[in-house]
């Protein structure tokens, strides 16, 4: 184990044994690396790599601070996994996902608040009066479809879950927007199946909410077959699939 393994693996079991809380500022340099038994060369990679990580804050002139340590920022540089493994056939990423958000819509059907049920009905009202006009605004359709799905996977309760649910549907923007430039009818079928979702939810009713985010979802993978290794989602000289 290199030296900078010892001060990522180090202040990890300080902070996992209590030693360091979340927001907690950590000793100056030279104390530190006395307590690591490393040089101050090695516990600044070390810090580097926790940074990256999303552990520590290093605050030019103010000193290196515990994050929040919350899931979906621990969670972030699993990014770069997902990117990896879907290279090639992205359908592999958005099952994942699909899996993930039926889970979350499951759990949510039981959990949700008014508040929130509100607010996703809210984002709906706004796509239906945006689905069908022409010119279509598909980008603000997308951070509706976005802004509905987080509403969802927030309310699963469960932080892990939410980072997971980030790092996949993250990375399935570009079919996404794909879709709804060059699918006929794709923003009035995803619009349609959000709201046979939000139904389902308001019905609390955790069976249906898991089918309804299934059929939706299925519905997007599908609609990859036709998506070209190198796309450009704003293109429009892409043939419908």
């Amino acid at each position: 184990m290199s030296r900078t393994d010892e001060v990522v693996n180090g202040i990890k079991r300080m902070i996992l044994d209590g030693k360091f809380k979340p927001g907690d500022r950590l000793p100056i340099e030279k104390d530190l690396a006395e307590s690591l038994g490393v040089s101050r060369g090695s516990l600044r990679e070390g810090m580097s790599a926790l940074s990256i990580l999303g552990i520590v804050n290093i605050r030019q002139g103010d000193g290196t601070y515990v994050t929040n340590l919350d899931a979906p920022q621990l969670l972030a540089p699993m990014g770069f996994v997902v990117d990896f493994q879907g290279q090639g056939d992205p359908r592999h990423i958005h099952t994942v996902r699909r899996l993930l958000e039926c889970e979350a819509a499951q759990l949510a059907a039981t959990r949700i608040t008014d508040e929130a049920l509100a607010q996703a009905g809210e984002l709906l009202d706004e796509a239906a009066r945006m689905v069908g006009q022409s010119p279509q605004d598909h980008e603000r359709i997308l951070e509706i479809d976005i802004a509905f799905h987080r509403i969802i996977a927030v309310h699963a309760d469960n932080p892990v879950l939410v980072g997971l649910i980030e790092a996949f549907a993250g990375r399935t923007i570009r079919g996404r927007l794909w879709r709804s430039l060059h699918e006929e009818g794709a923003d009035r079928r995803t619009h349609d199946e959000h709201v046979a979702i939000l139904k389902a939810l308001v019905a609390r009713d955790p069976e249906r909410a898991r089918t309804r985010m299934a059929n939706h979802l299925i519905g997007v993978e599908e609609s990859l077959h036709g998506l070209p290794d190198d796309a450009d989602p704003t293109s429009t000289e892409t043939t419908r699939p």
